[in-house]
């Protein structure tokens, strides 16, 4: 039975594929999450991360940047900009607890990123976090 853990690594691979080729057909990409998610709860879930990433970006991007010294978005790695931009648009918009989102997060980086992957979206992640606290 697929769980959430599930939808989001469904979710970062189409934003990931949504990054490297914007002009793909985000119809094909809802189905392809109901194929692989196969129920309606898990498909709502990441179609909202999903589509809430993609209006959101110029707005999550701003607030990466904003705890990202020396790091220009478009330089880092693109699994870990979607895998930082997807747990800031969980933690502030669908109000994951961000220990459950940290988590996610970080075993999604490893599993896709590079070796220095997890502790760079943890850094990032946990910044975002704090600021967020503060405010």
């Amino acid at each position: 039975m697929p769980r959430r853990s599930d939808a989001r690594r469904c979710v970062l691979q189409m934003l990931y594929l949504i990054d490297q080729n914007p002009d793909a057909d985000v119809r094909r990409i809802q189905q392809s999450l109901q194929n692989e998610l196969k129920t309606d709860e898990l498909t709502d879930f990441a179609w909202s991360v999903f589509t809430g990433v993609r209006e959101k970006r110029d707005e999550l991007d701003e607030r990466i940047r904003s705890v990202a010294h020396n790091w220009r978005i478009d330089r880092m790695p693109p699994t870990d900009r979607n895998a930082i931009r997807m747990g800031l648009f969980e933690m502030d918009y669908i109000q994951t607890p961000p220990a459950v989102v940290l988590n996610e997060i970080i075993e999604l980086a490893r599993e896709f990123g590079t070796e220095n992957s997890p502790a760079f979206v943890n850094g990032i992640l946990d910044s975002l976090r704090k600021v967020s606290q503060e405010s």
